[in-house]
């Protein structure tokens, strides 16, 4: 996946990817529907959280918005995992969403521990102030 392109948009193209797999998932009886309906919830909700926090009120706000996001991607990655582990599909044909679930929880963690450094610096910044006066 291409390294420039913004988190909003890599998490609706891989929520869209996503979406392919569990109706490929679909079609397969048993198991793999019930499986199906949680990757696609995990799956698609994080780009919806992280679409949502571009409207966040503050970086509190922000910050929850993206680690939901995160808590979601974690989540989808173990539903990937689950199905190719127990070799309810072929490991190939899920590998690359498993690297790219992988990839987002990277970059989800990256910024929310930049947001949150964030946050702390601007605490102890008006701590300072405050201890001045």
């Amino acid at each position: 996946m291409d390294k420039d392109i913004s988190i909003t948009d890599r998490t609706k193209a891989f929520a869209i990817r996503i979406i392919k797999a569990c109706s490929f998932l679909d079609e397969k009886a048993g198991v793999c529907r019930t499986l199906s309906k949680q990757l696609l919830r995990s799956g698609t909700s994080i780009g919806a959280n992280v679409h949502e926090s571009r409207s966040a009120q503050s970086d509190k706000d922000f910050l929850h918005k993206m680690e939901i996001a995160l808590k979601e991607a974690r989540e989808t990655e173990y539903w990937l995992e689950i199905l190719i582990e127990s070799e309810v599909v072929e490991k190939s044909k899920f590998e690359s969403l498993l690297k790219e679930a992988d990839e987002i929880v990277k970059i989800l963690v990256a910024s929310t521990r930049k947001i949150k450094n964030r946050l702390n610096e601007n605490k102890f910044s008006k701590l300072d102030a405050t201890e001045r006066n």
